[in-house]
């Protein structure tokens, strides 16, 4: 049987590694192991980043639900609990874009809320 040598499966990673490392400074993208750690860790950074990215725009959503809310007389807290006592299922990115594209279906979404807080 003949022998087998690991250099088609090697040279494929390689090469897949150098390409997921350029356009990296210096021996970052030129060198195998400094590539080879500058993608591990590009790869961590981006999977924590992924998870940031949902509190990111939950926060933003959030901060426009208040900033939309306080001229029409009620706090964002105040909101989400009339709008859940009403039976109301809009989630915050829904209730955000409306608040920015469509002010007066807002509007009649919070007098929704308002009511409900008041019974």
């Amino acid at each position: 049987m003949p022998r087998v040598s690991a250099a088609v499966p090697r040279h494929k990673r390689v090469k897949r590694l150098m390409k997921s490392a350029s356009g990296y400074h210096s021996d970052r993208s030129r060198t195998l192991h400094s590539a080879s750690e500058t993608v591990m860790r590009a790869g961590n950074y981006a999977r924590a980043g992924r998870r940031l990215r949902k509190r990111d725009y939950r926060s933003l959503w959030i901060t426009r639900l208040t900033a939309a809310c306080l001229p029409l007389g009620i706090n964002y807290s105040r909101l989400v609990h009339g709008l859940k006592s009403a039976n109301v299922v809009l989630n915050r990115k829904m209730l955000s874009e409306l608040a920015v594209h469509d002010p007066v279906a807002f509007e009649a979404v919070v007098n929704t809320a308002k009511q409900s807080l008041a019974s």
